[in-house]
């Protein structure tokens, strides 16, 4: 329990999926091919995004500390990710999904959740375009880091999807120094480019 907890509170040695990189001419963003890959995962319904993500972290905490089937720990991974899935309107809901990679050595036969609110989620293999940030980051920082990511996607004609992103975080909220934050974009596939033609 104490090598999760510290891993938890200090973002040292985590386990990350594992991704590729796609060649991309441009400075301010990253491209990268995540493989099929299964993450636990919760959603929350609210209208904002750090409490969806803290209440979202805590249910899967409690996963990783034992709150499933088998009562084992499970070793806390990298990064937290959150798909943001707004509503249809300006005061309407949405719908927050909270996740964590669960590590290589589960990713066969993942430990089932005792909680109702948390599921494993099958991932599919996914292209995303990535802006990279640092500092504590919040629910205003991660949408201003989100606009300019997609001014330099449309600035260099890239297609994706405009209605859900990631944020992607890395770290504990004690870690002081070099932080690392995520905004993601999900790369629009051959056949959705073709839909919209």
């Amino acid at each position: 329990m104490l090598k999760t907890v510290q891993q938890a509170l200090f973002s040292t040695g985590l386990q990350l999926p594992k991704w590729l990189p796609v060649e991309n001419k441009a400075t301010d963003y990253e491209v990268r091919k995540y493989g099929a890959t299964k993450w636990v995962s919760t959603k929350v319904i609210g209208m904002e995004l750090d409490p969806a993500i803290s209440k979202g972290f805590m249910r899967l905490f409690n996963y990783i500390q034992g709150n499933n089937e088998k009562k084992v720990k499970i070793e806390m991974t990298a990064p937290v990710t959150c798909l943001v899935d707004p509503g249809a309107g300006p005061i309407c809901e949405t719908t927050f999904t909270t996740s964590f990679y669960i590590p290589e050595e589960h990713q066969a036969d993942p430990v089932k959740p005792s909680d109702p609110d948390v599921f494993i989620e099958q991932r599919p293999e996914l292209t995303v375009f990535v802006r990279v940030f640092g500092g504590f980051t919040n629910a205003q920082k991660a949408q201003e880091e989100l606009i300019k990511l997609s001014q330099s996607l449309q600035r260099d004609g890239q297609q994706f999807e405009e209605n859900v992103y990631y944020t992607a975080g890395y770290d504990s909220p004690f870690k002081l120094f070099n932080r690392k934050n995520e905004v993601w974009l999900i790369k629009k596939t051959g056949e959705d480019v073709k839909t919209e033609a």
